[in-house]
């Protein structure tokens, strides 16, 4: 996956500032370099990681149902795409005449789209950068049905109010054709969200403390990981997990023209992943402006897939 360039002044002035914070926070879309990817990619495969594997399971079992509900599919808009498996997974239901792989590093997603043109050639395909956090838009694709698909829960990495302004900047841009289907972890038993989040592998403290090798390189910083565990817990009250980088050590953290002490115990935000309900997601997809709203879930009740129409 490509980096941010350290000569981006908008990425290095986010990163200054959320490290000089107050309660010194990185935003969790600089997870995602190519050590990053592959880790997450890890993170779906272990036994306790429930997420992708009931996801999979609710779009395998309601597949039909989805479908019908979704109709006509021109444009596939797959958001935070990363190795776009998920998203090609719906080309052969929903038939869209064009994909787009969109997420914050391109050269990532322009691997995964070469090898995926080859067996769908029918299939127009384009990467493109994207933040989640700015406005999205598409002119060229004005008159066409756009499918946003934004799968993995990743929606809770926003909190509710940001996550509000995306799904109204979604139903803009859909301008009455087109919906979302979207993928978002329900609120369960602490014990079952702790160990998702602790994995007894460690592959998430790996990919959580992966963060700061790659703000050691976009900032030209010295964070030495042997200095800094993960740290992970279920706050109820606001039902979302919350991970962090916590000191083990006293220490001085360097990068050109700044620096940051750090005493043991300090924590670095790094990710929110915040829980619904079945009928507080709904709300929040009809309190956006979508005019329906079909739910599937799993047995056990532990995730949600949801088509919003626009």
């Amino acid at each position: 996956m490509s980096q941010v360039q350290l000569s981006d002044p908008k990425v290095v002035s986010e990163i200054v500032a959320g490290l000089l914070a107050e309660r010194p926070s990185i935003s969790p879309k600089f997870f995602y370099d190519e050590i990053g990817s592959h880790l997450f990619e890890a993170i779906t495969f272990l036994e306790e990681y429930y997420p992708t594997r009931t996801e999979k399971m609710i779009m395998l079992e309601c597949g039909e149902a989805i479908v019908s509900a979704i109709g006509r599919c021109d444009v596939l808009l797959d958001l935070g795409a990363g190795n776009c498996q998920k998203g090609s997974a719906l080309f052969d239901s929903l038939k869209p005449e064009e994909y787009r792989a969109l997420d914050i590093s391109k050269e990532f997603l322009e691997k995964a789209i070469f090898s995926l043109q080859k067996e769908y050639p029918q299939i127009r395909m384009q990467a493109q950068t994207c933040d989640l956090q700015e406005e999205l838009s598409f002119p060229d694709l004005v008159d066409r049905k756009k499918v946003f698909f934004y799968p993995g829960s990743s929606i809770g990495n926003f909190d509710p109010e940001a996550a509000l302004s995306l799904f109204e900047n979604i139903v803009h841009v859909c301008a009455g054709n087109g919906g979302l289907l979207i993928g978002v972890d329900l609120v369960k038993d602490r014990e079952v969200l702790s160990r998702a989040y602790n994995d007894s592998l460690g592959i998430t403290a790996a990919f959580n403390k992966n963060i700061l090798l790659h703000l050691n390189r976009l900032l030209s910083a010295n964070f030495d990981l042997k200095h800094w565990e993960h740290y992970a817990i279920f706050n109820e009250q606001l039902a979302r997990i919350e991970m962090y980088i916590r000191a083990t050590q006293q220490q001085l953290v360097t990068w050109p023209g700044g620096q940051k002490q750090f005493h043991v115990g300090d924590l670095i935000h790094t990710e929110n992943s915040y829980k619904y309900t079945r009928e507080t997601f709904e709300a929040l997809l009809m309190r956006a402006g979508f005019k329906s709203v079909d739910l599937w879930t799993d047995p056990k009740h532990y995730f949600v897939v949801a088509y919003a129409a626009a």
